[in-house]
């Protein structure tokens, strides 16, 4: 993408390692600030030379780089899944959780923690990640996604109704087990990012490799086919193969990112629109700029979120609702969010 870039495409790739820079300057705010404010110079402290006997550093580095971490990564996650979720259904209001992605894990993870006695995050995040797929494969074989390209409503309404019977279901196992049940499901469905451990911090970066490398791979036929599919075919695109692939990286993606820290909502529905008013159609550059928009988004939201109400947090997921909603009617009156 950089070997005969125009002067268009040097402005995008400079606006892209700004937001970045702001990206990085968020995450060292994400370290220093919380119940407990860490000054920044000790912050830096910490990550150049760790001292296990100052409680300060074992904040930083236990509790708030892990944290950290997985607010950038799950962002960047849905950020990328939500503009592929947009590309594959031709839809600017669709996001990752119509796919039926967070049904599905949190029908599985439920079942995990109430009949398994499934406690802790390491273990049910597996769950989480085998939920999301099979619902993930479900919709694709209900919404005939193969012939998606013709109907892409087809794959909204099969997600749409997987989604009502997978919530339908877990209400069902929630209401009759006890409340430890509950009280467990209620931290990973708040959608936070708080508690996680550097496992799962790992686990999530394979997935965000995994699906983003696949999904910037799909990035030019994906241009092509939104010229429509006798185009794309003209083109040598095959759609059915290019709707499989996508399908495939919004499992990983969005599936990674919600078995990790739960239903995150308005993140992967926001971003591809800020980054398509930045850099224009070309998924090329949609998916590196939704990436970097939605990873800001979330870890705004969870700064947020431990500030608010100290000494006590708000999960990011509930922030980035709140926050979510007003700014979407925003960036729908402000860029016309019907043009894709």
């Amino acid at each position: 993408m950089t070997g005969h870039l125009s002067d268009r495409g040097w402005r995008r790739l400079g606006w892209l390692a700004f937001g970045a820079v702001c990206l990085v300057i968020l995450s060292l705010l994400s370290l220093a600030i919380g119940s407990r404010t860490i000054p920044l110079d000790e912050t830096l402290e910490a990550l150049r030379g760790f001292d296990p006997q100052d409680d300060l550093h074992l904040i930083v580095r236990e509790l708030r780089i892990p944290r950290t971490g997985l607010a950038v990564l799950a962002g960047a996650s849905l950020g990328v899944a939500g503009a592929m979720v947009q590309a594959i259904t031709r839809n600017p209001m669709a996001e990752p959780g119509l796919l039926g992605i967070n049904g599905g894990a949190a029908i599985l993870v439920v079942v995990g923690i109430a009949v398994f006695d499934l406690t802790g995050m390491h273990q049910y995040v597996w769950l989480g990640y085998a939920g999301a797929g099979l619902a993930g494969v479900a919709v694709f074989l209900l919404g005939r996604a193969h012939r998606a390209g013709t109907d892409p409503v087809r794959l909204l309404l099969a997600g749409a109704g997987l989604s009502v019977v997978l919530g339908s279901a877990t209400s069902l196992v929630i209401l009759n087990a006890d409340s430890a049940v509950f009280d467990t499901f209620r931290n990973w469905a708040a959608g936070s990012v708080e508690g996680r451990n550097m496992q799962i911090v790992s686990t999530l970066a394979l997935s965000l490799l995994c699906g983003s490398s696949i999904a910037l791979g799909l990035a030019s036929s994906l241009n092509g086919l939104a010229l429509g599919q006798d185009v794309g075919r003209a083109l040598g695109i095959r759609p059915g193969w290019v709707w499989s692939l996508a399908c495939f990286s919004v499992m990983l993606l969005a599936g990674g990112a919600t078995a990790a820290i739960g239903p995150i909502g308005f993140v992967g529905l926001v971003a591809p629109h800020l980054a398509r008013a930045v850099c224009g159609p070309d998924y090329r550059w949609i998916f590196p700029y939704a990436a970097l928009f939605a990873a800001m988004l979330l870890l705004i939201a969870d700064i947020i979120g431990r500030v608010i109400a100290t000494p006590s947090e708000i999960p990011a997921g509930i922030v980035s609702t709140l926050l979510g909603g007003p700014f979407f009617v925003y960036v729908a009156r402000r860029f016309k969010l019907a043009r894709l």
